[in-house]
């Protein structure tokens, strides 16, 4: 009895697609909400502004306290408009490494700007939120105190900005967690 076996399998071709990794689609969902932070505390910040109501001033002459008044205000706005400007650039940037597979930036300079770009901007951001809370504290204070101003809702939105820039400065500081894993791989 002759035993012929004959092992046939049949010939399979692979197609690899780059598929995108979860640290990429995680780390385009961090530049997605922190560009919508960054975008709502701008425009909060812009529109903040308050026409005082006192019995001294006629209706002609009362004055307008606006954002541009307050320096510290004038600094949160430079933060957002700085952070919003480098979070659309890298989501660009990820928009096209998720969809195509490929970095624009290729080699140790792409993963070190990721890194650096997004540690400085975060702090940054975080230097923005501070400067608007802590202004918004001691100018409501001093309104509330001295001056018998009410100004709540001009504070109130002043710290609403400040507040979703906090939530940026958090969304970029997780965005750049996830490049801090990517650099020791890449960027030796």
């Amino acid at each position: 009895m002759e035993n012929n076996t004959t092992n046939t399998t049949p010939a399979t071709t692979t197609t690899t697609t780059s598929k995108p990794s979860n640290s990429r689609t995680v780390l385009l969902l961090m530049r997605v909400l922190t560009s919508l932070f960054l975008l709502i505390a701008l425009i909060l910040i812009v529109l903040t502004k308050e026409t005082l109501d006192d019995d001294i001033y006629d209706h002609r002459d009362q004055p307008k306290i606006k954002f541009q008044d307050i320096h510290a205000y004038r600094y949160m706005i430079s933060t957002i408009v700085i952070g919003f400007v480098y979070t659309l650039l890298q989501m660009a940037l990820s928009i096209f490494t998720v969809a195509t597979g490929n970095r624009v930036l290729n080699g140790d300079g792409g993963y070190k700007f990721d890194f650096y770009g997004d540690k400085i901007i975060s702090y940054f951001l975080l230097s923005g939120s501070a400067a608007g809370f802590g202004a918004s504290e001691d100018l409501q204070r001093l309104s509330d105190e001295i001056f018998d101003l009410p100004l709540i809702s001009f504070f109130g939105k002043a710290n609403a900005s400040a507040s979703l820039l906090l939530f940026g400065f958090i969304a970029t500081a997780v965005a750049s967690v996830f490049t801090s894993f990517a650099l020791p791989k890449k960027a030796k």
